[in-house]
């Protein structure tokens, strides 16, 4: 017999007996999101949560049996941000830039949530509500059921590592432009003795304007986002060559 996983998803909010609780679920995750945005996640304890809401530390544990279930509340709570349109457009790549956008703003405001042990908290209500709506803008492409939970996990894990290399860039000092042009002066050092070919190659084959009108030009953070998130969601789906440079040509 499978067990079921040890989760605060998987237990009432409140027994069937006892005093009715002081504290909501609610309110202790807005309370620990607000310390994470503040302090960063490592400042988050039982301890620190307490203080914020006016109360003991041991009361906390009629609530959360570990911290670990407070950051799996504070995780879905964030996730309850994303708005979500009344019904998909159809185009799967369009509707899905569309939340990877949102997810992306999101990080910004809640960096920690890339550390760890929010990363590996259960989905909760509202990041089932999100993973809902990521296979319903799927549901165009026609993808057996296994190949769609496997699309939703290849698409967030893109947004992530996007957002996980603008926090490594900004705690380095470096905005994604600056980033870009050092990295382009080093690779043309690197290249100028010949030793690597295909990489001068594609250095070479740049547009003499940086803003021309090609799916691989340089251009402003944003763009750079939603040009590569297109050519990865065009990957992951049934498209033809045709759909996908077209896809790729609307940004």
């Amino acid at each position: 017999m499978t067990e079921e996983p040890n989760s605060i998803w998987t237990r009432p909010a409140r027994g069937a007996r006892g005093p009715v609780p002081e504290h909501s679920r609610a309110e202790l995750a807005s309370a620990g999101v607000a310390l994470a945005d503040d302090r960063g996640l490592a400042a988050v304890t039982m301890r620190s949560l307490a203080a914020r809401v006016g109360t003991a530390p041991a009361s906390l544990y009629r609530y959360l049996a570990t911290r670990d279930e407070l950051v799996a509340l504070m995780a879905d709570h964030v996730y309850g941000e994303f708005r979500y349109p009344r019904s998909p457009r159809g185009d799967p790549v369009t509707d899905l830039l569309g939340l990877a956008r949102q997810a992306l703003r999101i990080y910004r405001r809640h960096p920690w949530l890339l550390e760890g042990s929010a990363a590996l908290a259960l989905p909760g209500p509202n990041a089932l509500t999100f993973i809902d709506h990521v296979l319903a803008a799927l549901a165009p492409a026609g993808l057996p059921g296994p190949a769609r939970l496997e699309t939703v996990g290849l698409f967030s894990g893109a947004v992530r590592m996007f957002a996980q290399a603008e926090l490594d860039r900004q705690r380095a000092g470096q905005d994604a432009a600056q980033w870009q042009e050092a990295l382009g002066r080093y690779l043309l050092q690197a290249t100028a003795a010949g030793q690597h070919p295909h990489l001068a190659a594609a250095l070479s084959d740049q547009p003499a304007r940086p803003d021309a009108a090609r799916p691989d030009a340089a251009g402003p953070p944003a763009d750079l986002f939603d040009r590569a998130m297109t050519r990865i969601l065009a990957g992951l789906l049934p498209a033809g060559p045709r759909d996908i440079d077209h896809q790729a040509r609307q940004l």
